[in-house]
């Protein structure tokens, strides 16, 4: 995914099915600068985590 499409899914009202190393993953924030976003586990909101932008699907 790039950064652009990231930050477009993180300003949406609507859910996008995004992944994560095979699982469904939030966007909370992305940060182009530095390439990585905040996300979380569907089923898991209090554990997030940075991660490349370049590693998130969407589906």
């Amino acid at each position: 995914m790039d950064a652009q499409r990231a930050q477009e899914i993180s300003n949406s009202t609507n859910m996008a099915n995004i992944m994560y190393n095979g699982k469904n993953v939030y966007i909370e924030h992305v940060d182009q600068e530095n390439g990585t976003a905040t996300i979380h586990n569907i089923d898991e909101p209090n554990n997030k985590q940075s991660v490349s932008i370049s590693d998130l699907t969407e589906q």
